[in-house]
Protein backbone atom coordinates (compact mmCIF):
# COMPACT_ATOMS: atom_id res chain seq x y z
CA UNK A 1 0.00 0.00 0.00
CA UNK A 2 1.03 4.07 -0.77
CA UNK A 3 -0.19 6.44 0.97
CA UNK A 4 -0.78 9.87 -1.28
CA UNK A 5 -0.92 13.43 0.51
CA UNK A 6 -2.23 14.82 -3.06
CA UNK A 7 -4.10 17.30 -4.96
CA UNK A 8 -7.26 16.33 -5.91
CA UNK A 9 -6.79 17.24 -9.41
CA UNK A 10 -4.78 13.95 -9.78
CA UNK A 11 -7.28 11.85 -7.75
CA UNK A 12 -8.69 10.01 -11.01
CA UNK A 13 -5.10 9.22 -12.68
CA UNK A 14 -3.78 8.02 -9.50
CA UNK A 15 -6.88 5.48 -8.90
CA UNK A 16 -6.48 4.55 -12.57
CA UNK A 17 -2.80 3.37 -12.78
CA UNK A 18 -3.03 1.91 -9.39
CA UNK A 19 -4.72 -1.44 -10.79
CA UNK A 20 -1.62 -2.02 -13.50
CA UNK A 21 1.07 -1.55 -11.17
CA UNK A 22 -0.68 -3.77 -8.34
CA UNK A 23 -0.43 -0.95 -5.73
CA UNK A 24 -3.38 -0.17 -3.15
CA UNK A 25 -3.94 3.71 -2.58
CA UNK A 26 -4.67 5.34 1.10
CA UNK A 27 -4.38 9.02 2.02
CA UNK A 28 -5.83 11.77 1.59
CA UNK A 29 -6.97 14.11 -1.82
CA UNK A 30 -7.63 17.30 -1.81
CA UNK A 31 -7.58 21.20 -2.11
CA UNK A 32 -3.62 21.81 -1.97
CA UNK A 33 -3.79 24.18 0.49
CA UNK A 34 -5.49 21.67 2.81
CA UNK A 35 -2.84 18.79 1.55
CA UNK A 36 0.37 21.03 2.56
CA UNK A 37 -1.22 21.82 5.91
CA UNK A 38 -1.96 18.00 6.28
CA UNK A 39 1.98 17.31 5.48
CA UNK A 40 3.32 20.13 7.76
CA UNK A 41 1.33 18.59 10.41
CA UNK A 42 2.96 15.31 9.88
CA UNK A 43 0.48 13.40 8.58
CA UNK A 44 2.27 10.24 6.61
CA UNK A 45 2.93 9.73 2.98
CA UNK A 46 4.63 7.86 0.20
CA UNK A 47 3.89 10.13 -2.62
CA UNK A 48 3.05 13.90 -2.37
CA UNK A 49 1.03 15.60 -5.48
CA UNK A 50 0.98 19.32 -5.07
CA UNK A 51 1.67 22.47 -7.84
CA UNK A 52 4.92 22.34 -9.16
CA UNK A 53 5.84 25.61 -6.94
CA UNK A 54 5.34 23.76 -3.57
CA UNK A 55 7.01 20.63 -4.95
CA UNK A 56 9.68 22.47 -5.40
CA UNK A 57 9.69 24.23 -2.22
CA UNK A 58 9.59 20.71 -0.38
CA UNK A 59 12.49 19.75 -2.42
CA UNK A 60 14.77 22.59 -1.56
CA UNK A 61 13.78 21.40 2.41
CA UNK A 62 14.85 17.83 1.80
CA UNK A 63 11.48 16.65 2.82
CA UNK A 64 11.11 15.02 -0.97
CA UNK A 65 13.49 12.93 -2.60
CA UNK A 66 14.74 15.53 -5.01
CA UNK A 67 15.29 12.95 -7.47
CA UNK A 68 12.22 11.17 -8.30
CA UNK A 69 10.65 15.11 -8.94
CA UNK A 70 8.22 14.79 -12.27
CA UNK A 71 5.73 16.43 -13.55
CA UNK A 72 1.81 15.02 -14.20
CA UNK A 73 1.57 17.93 -16.82
CA UNK A 74 -0.98 21.00 -16.59
CA UNK A 75 -4.43 21.07 -16.11
CA UNK A 76 -6.76 24.02 -16.97
CA UNK A 77 -9.29 25.30 -14.73
CA UNK A 78 -12.24 25.54 -16.11
CA UNK A 79 -16.02 25.91 -16.97
CA UNK A 80 -18.60 22.50 -16.38
CA UNK A 81 -22.77 21.88 -16.68
CA UNK A 82 -24.59 19.23 -16.12
CA UNK A 83 -24.16 16.69 -18.70
CA UNK A 84 -28.06 17.12 -20.27
CA UNK A 85 -27.85 20.70 -20.24
CA UNK A 86 -26.15 22.91 -23.08
CA UNK A 87 -22.94 23.89 -23.27
CA UNK A 88 -22.95 27.72 -22.56
CA UNK A 89 -20.64 29.61 -24.55
CA UNK A 90 -17.74 30.41 -22.08
CA UNK A 91 -15.37 31.93 -25.08
CA UNK A 92 -15.10 35.29 -23.94
CA UNK A 93 -15.46 37.14 -20.83
CA UNK A 94 -18.36 38.52 -22.21
CA UNK A 95 -20.06 35.44 -22.29
CA UNK A 96 -18.60 34.03 -19.61
CA UNK A 97 -20.15 36.34 -17.33
CA UNK A 98 -23.67 36.04 -18.72
CA UNK A 99 -23.92 32.53 -18.20
CA UNK A 100 -22.46 32.67 -15.02
CA UNK A 101 -25.55 35.45 -14.53
CA UNK A 102 -28.10 33.13 -15.51
CA UNK A 103 -27.04 29.64 -13.87
CA UNK A 104 -29.39 28.93 -10.81
CA UNK A 105 -26.28 27.92 -8.52
CA UNK A 106 -22.60 28.19 -8.90
CA UNK A 107 -20.34 25.36 -7.68
CA UNK A 108 -16.53 25.90 -7.23
CA UNK A 109 -13.98 24.61 -4.18
CA UNK A 110 -12.77 26.12 -0.94
CA UNK A 111 -11.60 30.16 -2.30
CA UNK A 112 -9.01 30.13 0.51
CA UNK A 113 -6.90 27.00 0.10
CA UNK A 114 -8.09 25.60 -3.73
CA UNK A 115 -6.29 26.46 -6.26
CA UNK A 116 -9.40 26.47 -8.60
CA UNK A 117 -11.40 27.50 -5.85
CA UNK A 118 -8.51 31.03 -4.80
CA UNK A 119 -8.57 31.54 -9.19
CA UNK A 120 -12.37 31.58 -9.60
CA UNK A 121 -12.92 33.84 -6.49
CA UNK A 122 -10.79 36.18 -8.83
CA UNK A 123 -12.55 35.62 -11.41
CA UNK A 124 -15.97 36.87 -10.07
CA UNK A 125 -14.47 39.66 -8.31
CA UNK A 126 -12.59 40.57 -12.01
CA UNK A 127 -15.91 40.19 -13.65
CA UNK A 128 -17.73 42.38 -11.21
CA UNK A 129 -20.18 40.05 -9.84
CA UNK A 130 -18.88 38.64 -6.85
CA UNK A 131 -21.64 40.37 -4.54
CA UNK A 132 -23.83 40.13 -7.49
CA UNK A 133 -23.93 36.12 -7.40
CA UNK A 134 -23.30 35.24 -3.88
CA UNK A 135 -26.62 33.93 -3.02
CA UNK A 136 -25.91 31.13 -5.35
CA UNK A 137 -22.15 30.36 -4.61
CA UNK A 138 -22.18 26.60 -3.45
CA UNK A 139 -18.29 25.99 -1.81
CA UNK A 140 -17.03 22.88 -1.33
CA UNK A 141 -13.49 22.21 0.15
CA UNK A 142 -12.44 20.51 -3.12
CA UNK A 143 -13.33 20.45 -6.82
CA UNK A 144 -14.12 16.67 -6.61
CA UNK A 145 -17.04 17.14 -3.94
CA UNK A 146 -17.90 20.26 -5.51
CA UNK A 147 -18.64 18.56 -8.46
CA UNK A 148 -20.31 15.61 -7.36
CA UNK A 149 -22.63 18.18 -5.30
CA UNK A 150 -23.38 19.83 -8.67
CA UNK A 151 -23.99 16.47 -10.60
CA UNK A 152 -26.79 15.76 -7.54
CA UNK A 153 -28.33 19.25 -8.15
CA UNK A 154 -31.52 20.43 -9.95
CA UNK A 155 -31.96 23.13 -12.02
CA UNK A 156 -29.25 23.99 -14.58
CA UNK A 157 -26.44 24.98 -11.94
CA UNK A 158 -22.32 26.03 -13.41
CA UNK A 159 -19.27 24.50 -12.03
CA UNK A 160 -15.69 25.89 -11.99
CA UNK A 161 -12.73 23.77 -11.11
CA UNK A 162 -9.85 21.91 -12.49
CA UNK A 163 -10.42 19.74 -15.90
CA UNK A 164 -9.83 16.47 -14.36
CA UNK A 165 -12.14 16.71 -11.63
CA UNK A 166 -14.55 17.72 -13.97
CA UNK A 167 -13.53 14.50 -16.35
CA UNK A 168 -13.72 12.09 -13.24
CA UNK A 169 -17.08 13.40 -12.21
CA UNK A 170 -20.24 11.20 -13.53
CA UNK A 171 -22.80 13.50 -14.55
CA UNK A 172 -21.40 16.80 -15.55
CA UNK A 173 -19.99 17.75 -18.59
CA UNK A 174 -16.74 19.99 -19.36
CA UNK A 175 -17.49 23.09 -21.57
CA UNK A 176 -14.11 24.79 -21.62
CA UNK A 177 -11.44 26.19 -20.13
CA UNK A 178 -11.71 30.03 -18.45
CA UNK A 179 -11.25 32.34 -21.32
CA UNK A 180 -7.70 34.04 -22.45
CA UNK A 181 -7.18 36.34 -19.67
CA UNK A 182 -8.92 34.79 -17.07
CA UNK A 183 -7.32 30.88 -17.24
CA UNK A 184 -5.23 29.55 -15.51
CA UNK A 185 -3.25 26.12 -16.20
CA UNK A 186 -1.34 24.28 -12.98
CA UNK A 187 1.32 22.06 -13.27
CA UNK A 188 1.29 19.10 -10.83
CA UNK A 189 3.71 17.49 -9.66
CA UNK A 190 4.63 14.10 -7.73
CA UNK A 191 7.44 12.87 -5.99
CA UNK A 192 8.36 10.74 -2.88
CA UNK A 193 8.08 11.40 0.53
CA UNK A 194 11.62 11.33 2.08
CA UNK A 195 9.94 10.14 5.32
CA UNK A 196 8.73 7.51 3.14
CA UNK A 197 8.92 3.40 4.72
CA UNK A 198 8.24 2.41 1.61
CA UNK A 199 10.64 4.45 -1.25
CA UNK A 200 11.70 1.87 -3.07
CA UNK A 201 8.20 1.02 -4.33
CA UNK A 202 6.89 4.73 -4.49
CA UNK A 203 9.73 5.76 -6.46
CA UNK A 204 8.24 3.13 -9.25
CA UNK A 205 4.71 4.57 -8.73
CA UNK A 206 6.22 8.05 -9.32
CA UNK A 207 7.78 7.03 -12.36
CA UNK A 208 5.33 5.36 -14.30
CA UNK A 209 3.04 7.89 -13.18
CA UNK A 210 5.27 10.84 -14.82
CA UNK A 211 6.68 8.56 -17.35
CA UNK A 212 6.46 10.57 -20.84
CA UNK A 213 5.03 7.57 -22.67
CA UNK A 214 2.53 7.75 -20.53
CA UNK A 215 1.26 11.43 -21.61
CA UNK A 216 -1.54 10.27 -23.92
CA UNK A 217 -3.07 8.81 -21.00
CA UNK A 218 -2.67 11.16 -18.93
CA UNK A 219 -3.93 13.56 -21.79
CA UNK A 220 -7.33 11.67 -21.74
CA UNK A 221 -7.53 12.65 -17.92
CA UNK A 222 -7.28 15.97 -18.40
CA UNK A 223 -3.61 16.64 -17.69
CA UNK A 224 -2.24 18.33 -20.75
Amino acid sequence: MLRFVSAGAAQALVHAWAPAAGVEIAGSFGAVGAMLEKLDAGEPADVVILTRAQVDALAREGRVVADTVGDLGSVATSIAVLAGDAPPDVSAETALRAALLSADAIYFPDPARATAGIHFAKVLATLGIAELVQPKVRNFPNGATAMREMAAAGGHPIGCTQATEILATPGIRLVAPLPRGLHLDTLYTAAVDARSPNIPAAREFVARLTAPQGRRERGALGFG
